[in-house]
């Protein structure tokens, strides 16, 4: 697939692993395929709970409804209608040592939203266990004769770049660059709002250039 054939796509899958990989791995393709007119149907897998497990001031239920909230007001920015948007409720930090089981029923779960013409997965090399496991749960869901574009957000080397799997395609994002970074932001629990868990996940300044860059890069192998 390259740029071009996004033109022809009537319907996309979006899946997420975690509430704010939607917007780090793909923010600009689905504004991009939401102003051609596609409907885009964007799954959050886990309830992104676990990214401050020593909060008190935000215990696991306060974190997922701010989390929730928080994709709920990224995704509107993109063009993302409320109905085209799902969340599936798995447990955040489990889902990738849960076993064959589970990722079959996350399978299932995935297969009831109407056939697509393009899914947009994790990539199955990510370094995050839960992006793995999405990845297979994606693979077996749907057919392999349907379009598939994968991101990757934590590379097992950590270079400065995620290298996706597969021939590349790039989507320069122009326009919507700046739209994507004050997008990110709006996830202000993973930015620095939650200050009582000195272990918990932050998406810093480092991370937010690299998460913001202008260009999305995704292969067309999960």
């Amino acid at each position: 697939m390259n740029a071009c054939d996004l033109d022809h796509v009537v319907r996309a899958h979006v899946v997420a692993p975690h509430p704010d990989d939607e917007a780090i791995g793909a923010f600009g393709l689905i504004a991009a395929l939401r102003a051609r007119g596609a409907i885009v149907d964007v799954t959050l897998v886990t309830d992104g709970g676990a990214s401050h497990r020593n909060s008190r001031r935000f215990p696991r239920a306060r974190l997922r409804d701010i989390r929730y909230a928080e994709t709920r007001r990224v995704l509107r920015r993109a063009g993302i209608r409320r109905q085209d948007l799902r969340f599936l409720g798995y447990a955040d930090g489990d889902l990738g040592f849960a076993g064959h089981a589970t990722v079959a029923r996350l399978a299932r779960d995935l297969a009831r939203r109407p056939r697509p013409d393009l899914i947009v997965t994790p990539s199955v090399n990510d370094n995050h266990a839960d992006h793995r496991a999405t990845a297979a749960a994606v693979k077996r869901a749907w057919p392999d004769s349907i379009a598939r574009l994968s991101y990757l957000v934590w590379p097992r080397l950590q270079p400065h770049r995620p290298r996706p799997r597969g021939r590349l395609l790039r989507l320069p994002l122009r326009s919507r660059a700046k739209m994507k970074q004050a997008a990110l932001k709006l996830y202000r629990s993973q930015t620095g709002q939650i200050v009582d868990d000195s272990d918990g996940f932050e998406i810093d300044r480092n991370l937010l250039v690299r998460f913001g860059h202008p260009v999305e890069r995704f292969g067309n192998r999960p």
